[in-house]
């Protein structure tokens, strides 16, 4: 019988988790089923415990159930201690389950790897202060970054995100409107207010000619923060799906003890997408 894996969220129709693993399986010559399962918000623990027994051997978690696998999971890797949310879950072999969070090296992986931006010593200025930023901090520093600026809406929930980095001296934090009129290596769009035309309201001199600008949402159409980006002639406009593609690799890795090959799986994605 084939090892089962799935992710679990709600809603879930739109997911590509399950062609992107599929995609893994076949490069790396492992049996396995991988599906995506709706489940009520009502009945999570208790749909992962069942999972979890028998064949079920991982499960990926998305909206609205990471800080709910975070709670659940028995031991939990640093990167997902300090994330405050869980993507990745399986059984130690002592039968305790396991949490792991992908998401952030997923987005240095990404940034670094695939699109040959700098993180060393550069400035990074990160936009929202939610649950995808505070998952994506820890894996930043540890790419060796020089600053981290947190912006929010709200700059009291920013400021609660830097108290978690206190000790290492590299994070602030700050409202949109004290987001200092200076250029920065790397901006990271985290909030989800872009996607329904929403932007930050921050000074266009934070946009120079070698400026990286990631979006961590994706879609057909270049995102309403990725256009502002393009406009402001920033040196890189990236959006979030190869980050989609990491981050399940590293599930998989996690998983499978393999690593699969991330680049013909998003140059696939990439096509789809703008196929419609």
């Amino acid at each position: 019988m084939n090892d089962r894996y799935a992710v679990f969220g709600n809603p879930i129709a739109h997911s590509k988790s399950p062609q992107i693993h599929a995609r893994f399986a076949g490069q790396t010559g492992q049996d396995l089923i991988y599906t995506a399962e709706h489940i009520e918000e009502a009945v999570f623990e208790t749909a992962v415990q069942c999972f979890l027994q028998g064949d079920g051997k991982g499960l990926n978690i998305t909206v609205p159930f990471k800080e709910r696998a975070w709670a659940l999971a028995q031991w939990r890797s640093d990167r997902a201690e300090l994330a405050g949310a869980v993507n990745t879950l399986y059984r130690l072999e002592d039968g305790r389950i396991a949490g792991d969070n992908t998401d952030g090296l997923g987005l240095v992986r990404d940034l670094a790897d695939n699109n040959s931006v700098q993180l060393s010593n550069a400035r990074v200025l990160v936009l929202g202060a939610g649950g995808a930023v505070r998952g994506v901090l820890q894996p930043l520093l540890a790419a060796g970054v020089a600053s981290i600026l947190i912006a929010n809406r709200t700059p009291a929930r920013a400021e609660t995100l830097a108290e978690l980095f206190a000790d290492d001296g590299r994070v602030q934090a700050c409202g949109f409107e004290q987001v200092p009129a200076e250029t920065f290596d790397v901006i990271i769009n985290g909030t989800s207010a872009s996607l329904q035309g929403e932007l930050p309201p921050i000074p266009a001199a934070t946009v120079g000619s070698t400026t990286a600008c990631y979006d961590m949402m994706y879609a057909a159409e270049p995102t309403p923060f990725c256009r502002w980006a393009a406009e402001l002639n920033a040196g890189r406009v990236i959006d979030g799906l190869g980050m989609l593609v990491e981050q399940a690799a590293e599930s998989f890795r996690i998983w499978r003890g393999v690593r699969p090959d991330t680049a013909p799986v998003i140059a696939d994605l990439r096509a789809a997408l703008q196929a419609g």
